[in-house]
């Protein structure tokens, strides 16, 4: 059943192979991490860059989850988590660029993962969805 939905996945277009997801999930909650190390520990940085850190971290987690799930629902619902927390992630990365907390340059680079991460979530949740 994994095999299946991840050999399907792997048609899709993208820099890399969704088979490096867990990889590529691990390397975002890393420099998710390093982010978050960085930013002041009070006022809104502290805040968000906690919120931040607790959805960037998750990502990964639901990947490892779902490419373990017993059954298509399980699945679909553990991808769709993911993709959640990846959508929540870009949120407080625009948050801190737009509070002026951190440079938007210096951002540009994850928000680029976080949004082809986001493009191969969607994109596996759709085909496992229509059963392929």
């Amino acid at each position: 059943m994994h095999d299946g939905l991840v050999t399907e996945s792997r048609k899709l277009p993208g820099p890399e192979p969704p088979k490096d997801l867990r990889r590529r999930t691990k390397a975002l909650a890393l420099r998710v991490i390093r982010l978050y190390s960085s930013l002041s520990k009070h006022g809104p940085a502290n805040v968000i860059g906690h919120q931040l850190l607790r959805s960037g971290t998750s990502v990964g987690a639901h990947y490892c989850e779902a490419y373990r799930a017993r059954s298509r629902a399980e699945f679909i619902s553990k991808i769709e988590v993911g993709l959640q927390e990846l959508e929540e992630t870009n949120y407080w990365m625009e948050l801190l660029i737009d509070g002026e907390l951190v440079p938007a340059r210096r951002l540009t680079q994850l928000q680029e993962e976080v949004q082809e991460l986001t493009a191969v979530f969607t994109a596996s949740a759709k085909t496992a969805k229509k059963g392929k």
